[in-house]
């Protein structure tokens, strides 16, 4: 295999495993209290995080801004995850999948960093394109009332979008070592959720294989693989294609939450699928050509490659 395909190969890997996390974070939370879901997973990736961090000797200290800037954002992460996780419990993996991906026309509008001006009259188009996908994906739900996880994702999607805003604003002018950062945002995360779940730790005791594979799953492979894989082949391809490849997040959310979760979408909801896709990618790459000349390396819609991506996957 050569290495562009295998660099797409690994993009494409990290797409189909952040697809995946909604229905095992919701079968995760039908087993256990949401925040005992958060506080395993934030313990499980900062323990790894920690040993790859210990074995490499030379570069085991973190820096000050590592520690400041590190410990803002594992409270704007954990903020994310906390309505993501709450919200896909009471709502479809697809829906929560093609909802969250929201995030990727909201960032460039909240997004100062830049410095290119204001964004062209066709951006908002694809984003009004996206507000009629979401209207139609909570309105075409087989109950008569508005979920109120599609809402609690709407909000999410929102609140991530502020967190990558924010992670390109503090890491501008600042080197911060992504595994370090990382580390940081993961022992936050444990520190903020052990106290309301200190009480019901021992349910962790009794539960079953399965949802320990979930929860190492979502840790490990939705976290720390995701995120390092990204990092490293985002380095090894253009914006565009990465963009590309990643921006089918929402497209495997929904096969997984149909294949393996039995999920069904009306006919309203697959047309805001539809929608929503196609709006995401028409914005990704306006904001692209805008914003992002030839030089430019990062990936449109997700976070900067410092600490864990888009609020995405502690």
């Amino acid at each position: 295999m050569s290495d562009a395909r295998r660099t797409d190969a690994v993009l494409l890997l990290v797409a189909i495993v952040w697809g995946s996390s909604y229905l095992t974070a919701k079968t995760a939370t039908v087993a256990l209290p949401v925040l005992v879901v958060l506080f395993a997973r934030y313990a499980i990736a900062a323990v790894f995080c920690l040993a790859l961090v210990v074995s490499r000797r030379a570069t085991r200290r973190w820096t000050r801004d590592e520690v400041r800037v590190g410990s803002l954002l594992g409270v704007s992460q954990a903020a994310v995850l906390v309505l993501e996780t709450y919200g896909v419990a009471h709502t479809s993996a697809a829906n929560a999948g093609l909802i969250i991906s929201l995030t990727i026309v909201l960032t460039p509008m909240l997004d100062r960093t830049g410095g290119r001006g204001r964004l062209p009259l066709t951006f908002f188009a694809a984003a009004g394109v996206c507000v009629v996908a979401v209207g139609l994906l909570l309105s075409g739900t087989e109950l008569r009332a508005v979920r109120s996880g599609d809402l609690m994702m709407l909000a999410a999607a929102v609140v991530r979008a502020g967190h990558v805003a924010l992670v390109g604003r503090l890491s501008l002018g600042r080197t911060l070592r992504p595994l370090h950062l990382t580390a940081v945002q993961t022992g936050v995360g444990c520190v903020l959720f052990l106290p309301p779940v200190a009480g019901d730790l021992g349910v962790l005791a009794h539960s079953s294989g399965l949802t320990w594979a979930q929860l190492v799953y979502l840790a490990l492979f939705c976290g720390l693989f995701a995120f390092l894989s990204q990092t490293w082949a985002v380095q090894r391809t253009s914006a565009s294609r990465a963009s590309l490849l990643l921006g089918t997040e929402p497209i495997w959310a929904v096969a997984v939450g149909a294949g393996l979760g039995g999920e069904r979408l009306t006919a309203l909801a697959a047309v805001g699928a539809l929608l929503m896709v196609a709006g995401t990618y028409w914005g990704q790459a306006i904001e692209r050509a805008h914003r992002a000349g030839p030089e430019h390396t990062t990936v449109p819609g997700a976070e900067p490659l410092v600490g864990v991506p888009e609020g995405r996957r502690a």
